[in-house]
């Protein structure tokens, strides 16, 4: 029996410590969490309160940066600006080249043109000269001859226009035109029925032309107003 007693004492006094422990470390739990609470509290408002010097270098650091971003947009445009002008002239160069390229392919001849020039007109002036009343069965030399130099005429007619090379004969009553001819003199006018100012009168020498480029004008004389 006085050792039931002492066992329901003994819980009895081991109850009342677990309660004591307990209601202690509640407390000391509740101070704790309001202890952090009001810690963290005091720290956002200390971290919240900006001096007026932190203020102005908020400001400034922002002014900086804003300024910054527009000096790179400026350079950006002023960049863009000097690629596509870049990009304008080669594209312009690479063109002056194409046809820089080109016209030497289409004029590359044109010296030697200039001197076969020469040729033909010794040779339209050879076949000119002989004597058309000579040209019969009693000179078969002269008729060789002459179909020979007509012959060489005709295939060399033939390698000019080949190469482009093409002859500027004007007749008479043509408008005179100075990129294809060359007045050496005027004539007066007798007719003004068929005779007009600034036209052809008298064809002294026939122009060619390579392609679009005279290379010599015709020489001609013009009719002037009396």
């Amino acid at each position: 029996m006085a050792s039931t007693v002492n066992v329901v004492r003994v819980l009895n006094i081991s109850s009342r410590i677990t309660r004591s422990f307990l209601s202690n470390h509640t407390r000391w739990c509740l101070m704790s969490s309001t202890a952090t609470h009001k810690s963290e509290n005091d720290a956002t408002k200390t971290e919240s309160v900006d001096t007026p010097q932190e203020k102005d270098s908020v400001v400034q650091e922002r002014d900086k940066l804003t300024s910054q971003v527009q000096k790179l947009e400026e350079d950006l445009k002023e960049s863009k600006d000097k690629y596509l002008r870049a990009l304008a002239e080669t594209e312009n160069l690479r063109k002056r080249m194409i046809k820089q390229v080109d016209e030497a392919k289409i004029f590359g001849i044109q010296s030697f043109c200039k001197d076969l020039l020469d040729v033909s007109d010794i040779l339209s002036t050879a076949i000119n000269s002989v004597p058309k009343e000579n040209l019969n069965n009693s000179n078969p030399h002269l008729v060789n001859l002459f179909q020979g130099l007509n012959m060489t005429d005709s295939q060399l007619v033939k390698v000019f226009n080949k190469h482009g090379l093409e002859s500027i004969s004007p007749t008479l009553g043509d408008k005179f035109d100075p990129n294809y001819h060359e007045a050496l003199f005027q004539v007066p006018i007798q007719s003004e029925k068929t005779q007009v100012p600034d036209t052809v009168a008298i064809v002294q020498k026939i122009g060619y032309k390579l392609h679009s480029r005279t290379l010599r004008p015709a020489l001609v004389g013009v009719f002037k107003a009396s």
